[in-house]
This record gives structure tokens, sequence and C-alpha cells, in this order.
């Protein structure tokens, strides 16, 4: 845990907080935190800051926060995800936060099993605990917001170009023959739309119906990665071109 990360609400109007959970157990165990300890704090989906501590009772630690005037800049990568088996979905999600992501749209293809859009990992409550794990790991303070979005077509047809209306749009797929390196206009200031199909890849006619809106399609050479490798890589890939 390498930043405190705060709700708004438990901030008061005097920039305290009190913590009672595994972050006060992180700051007297890990940190060995006493009264006038300065720490690395930030608003959840706000700025980053310096919190003090000012008392610790018990279980409780009180900590008075001062924050910075700007905010930090949202993560220019978006993902477009068929989702992938749930065990592999739970690993992900602290990942994705802590690579740096603006928007995670999870999206079945033809080839993802219907019974994975009911798993509890894609829940609110159980996917936000690990997107914040992974914000205090990498210091960052922007949640992903998270869309699940089960059916194929109306998504495509009636939904992505609203929510991207600007983006440089990428599709990953085996099928390409292009290398990321080889993609005008990385990296020119666009925010980035990455879609990552399945680990059978996506079928033709969702790479048609992707292309068909912009999405620029490109490979990663004759390795068939499983999603959580492809992800993670291609997400750090991208972002050491845009920034």
């Amino acid at each position: 845990m390498n930043l405190i990360l705060l709700q708004k609400a438990e901030v008061d109007a005097d920039g305290r907080a009190v913590l009672s959970d595994d972050r006060a157990r992180h700051i007297r165990k890990i940190l060995k935190a006493e009264p006038g300890k300065q720490l690395r704090v930030g608003l959840l989906d706000g700025p980053f800051g310096t919190g003090t501590v000012e008392s610790m009772d018990g279980t409780l630690v009180v900590v008075k926060c001062e924050f910075d005037p700007e905010l930090p800049p949202i993560p220019r990568i978006d993902l477009l995800l068929a989702m992938p088996r749930p065990k592999v979905m739970k690993r992900l999600w602290a990942q994705l936060a802590a690579l740096g992501t603006g928007r995670i749209v999870l999206l079945r293809a033809e080839k993802v099993e219907r019974y994975y859009f009911d798993s509890h990992v894609i829940e609110p409550g159980f996917y936000n605990k690990m997107l914040v794990e992974g914000l205090q790991q990498a210091r960052c303070t922007h949640l992903p917001e998270v869309l699940v979005r089960p059916l194929f077509k109306p998504f495509v047809e009636d939904e992505l170009e609203a929510l991207f209306p600007d983006h440089l749009k990428l599709l990953a797929d085996p099928a390409g023959t292009k290398r990321l390196s080889e993609i005008q206009d990385l990296g020119a200031g666009k925010r980035v739309l990455l879609a990552i199909g399945p680990e059978g890849g996506w079928t033709p006619y969702e790479l048609e119906m992707l292309q068909a809106r912009g999405f620029r399609l490109f490979g990663m050479g004759n390795r068939i990665l499983r999603t959580d490798t492809a992800t993670v890589g291609l997400i750090s890939m991208i972002a050491e071109q845009v920034g």
C-alpha cells in the first residue's frame, strides 16, 4: 500500500479522517507510524495530498489531511475487453487500476460463455475493492469506470460511438499482421480505446463490425497469450507511447 486512499465522505470539513480498517492497520503495523508522521494520501477520484498522523488509540488512527489544488490527469487508455473466465478477471481488476485505465467495458463476444456474466467478480461490491487495492499499490486516485455489457451487437451498434467518439481505436487479435509499433497516430495526443478479445480470438463477424467503426487491427506475433498476459502487456506498451 503506497498510498492511503480516502473516500470524500471520510474526510471532515477540517480535513480529518478517522480510520479503523486495513488502512489503519497498515499505518500502525507496516509503516509503524507515530503521531506527527506524514503519509502519502489521496482522495478517490480527487487530488493527492499529505496526511499527518494526529493520534492513535487502539484500532483508530486519526489523520489530518492537506490536499493538492490540482487533480491528477485521468489515464488516457480505455479498455474494451471480452469477458475472460471469472478467475482470470478476478486477477485482472487490481492490475487494470494499477496500470491506469479510464473506463473498462466488459463485453460478451461469441466465444465467451454466457455464465461468466453470472459471476460475483463483476459485481461492484467486489471489483471496486480490487480496483482500490490496485490504486493504492500504484499511487493513483482515479477509479476506473466499469460497464458490463452482455450483448455484443447492441453495444457496438448503439453505444460504442457515443462512449468513445474521438478515440484512437486499436483492435488486438491473432489475425492481425500489423504490429503495435506500426500503428500511426499512437502517441499523437488522442485517448486510446484498446479492444482485446477472448483467448480464442474475435470471430470474423466481430472483427468486421469493429473495424467498420474505425478499429485498427494489429497482432502480437505468433504466440497465443492468455487474456491477462495480453492485457497487461498491451496496456503497458501503449502507456509507454501515450503517457
